[in-house]
């Protein structure tokens, strides 16, 4: 019956996406809200339609892709086999976690290969926005395939060793281990990830600078690290954004976003981002992230030494990794439930950090950027609003414009 029930939920969760899929295939064919009428002129409007036609088409295929690989691991006895070459490799239960993600993860990673490349050097480089060199693009997959062995790996083997020694209360300290290292990360982020792939400058003396700092001034934000950083090496999207809390705090603002907006406009960008820092959403972000991992080890661990789970993947014996597997797929929808929750929330959220700098004078700005990095991004103007509640983080931007202006 769990065999079933598994094999359910993934079809259901496919068939979802296809639906979400087809209405905003079916949305983007509506006129354009007159609030942006304007936005596109008519070649640039047919020119976002192919863009948007073309990577929700690769979009779905890799959709497609994914959920067959998937469904056909879990239903033709594929994690089992894992599992057994996983057992006959090595006696330690860490080593056998170890090869058994690990086969896992290529199995969903190299499918994925072609999707990635064809994203990046046909429909990114056919519309202009691409500037990565085949040269950079494997150093980045190196890296950041080095990165999840190295990260990944590591934490799979912590979660184990609790596991073998404390299984009673390995949830709560498997718990309190991760969110010491996510929170970890949440700090240092910037000064250890960052610098593998990116290059980051100081912010240099200037009118945008001594703008940007009169504004936190203005407004009682502590702020003191504004980087640049050179997003151009590998897109010509714009983009902006804070990381860290508390001491930690760092503005980064990409060079195409320096290149696309004016000073008051990005002034308007970072306002928005401090009404995050006023309202405490990133802390309340943190502690909501801090208590759905929670929920979900506390589950596992009611779950972990299973055999029905076990036996549910076609394995005689539970284990760590097969079971850790198997719930992961039967917890989906519980996940996809507090995505969307998540996502509500965020909206909410939006819509604070927007009034903020709407009442410090920067409504207009702050519409004006969002304009022009939708039409350099050749954005969608016209999502079906059910997919706007189920992944959206932000509002659109009609509803965004509406609000500033």
């Amino acid at each position: 019956m769990l065999y079933w029930i598994i094999i359910a939920i993934c079809v259901a969760e496919f068939i979802f996406s296809s639906i979400l899929h087809f209405l905003n295939k079916k949305a983007s064919s509506l006129p354009i809200p007159s609030v942006l009428s304007g936005l596109y002129d008519e070649e640039t409007y047919r020119r976002q339609q192919l863009y948007r036609r073309l990577n929700a088409r690769i979009g779905y295929i890799n959709t497609c892709v994914d959920t067959a690989v998937l469904i056909s691991l879990f239903a033709f006895g594929g994690f089992a086999l894992f599992d057994d070459w996983a057992h006959a490799a090595g006696s330690s239960p860490i080593v056998a976690a170890e090869i058994f993600f690990g086969l896992v993860f290529l199995c969903s990673w190299i499918p994925g290969i072609p999707f990635g490349i064809y994203s990046t050097f046909v429909i990114e480089q056919q519309f202009g926005f691409n500037r990565t060199t085949p040269r950079t693009y494997i150093l980045d997959t190196i890296k950041e395939l080095l990165l999840t062995v190295i990260i990944g790996g590591g934490i799979i083997a912590v979660l184990v060793w609790i596991y073998n020694i404390i299984p009673e209360y390995f949830w709560i300290i498997a718990w309190g281990v991760l969110s010491c290292f996510s929170l970890f990360m949440t700090f240092f982020y910037s000064d250890l990830i960052v610098p593998l792939f990116n290059k980051q400058q100081p912010l240099e003396e200037g009118e945008l600078r001594r703008s940007i700092e009169a504004f936190a001034a203005k407004v009682q934000f502590r702020l003191k690290d504004i980087y640049v950083i050179d997003g151009s090496r590998r897109s010509a999207h714009a983009n902006a954004y804070f990381t860290g809390f508390g001491s930690r705090k760092r503005v980064v603002l990409y060079d195409t976003l320096m290149e696309q907006l004016t000073t008051e406009e990005i002034v308007g960008v970072l306002a928005h981002e401090i009404g995050h820092y006023k309202h405490g959403h990133i802390y309340k972000g943190i502690l909501s992230s801090l208590l759905t991992n929670l929920l979900m080890f506390y589950v596992f661990g009611c779950f972990m030494d299973s055999t029905a789970i076990a036996a549910a993947a076609g394995c005689a014996q539970p284990s760590f990794h097969i079971n850790l597997m198997v719930f992961a797929l039967i917890y989906s929808p519980f996940s996809t439930v507090l995505s969307i929750i998540d996502n509500i929330i965020s909206r909410r959220h939006e819509w604070q950090a927007d009034e903020f700098a709407r009442s410090n004078g920067l409504g207009k700005a702050v519409a004006s950027a969002l304009r022009k990095m939708s039409r350099k991004s050749l954005a969608n103007l016209t999502p079906h609003p059910f997919t706007v509640f189920v992944e959206y983080s932000h509002p659109t931007l009609k509803d965004r414009v509406i609000h500033l202006e």
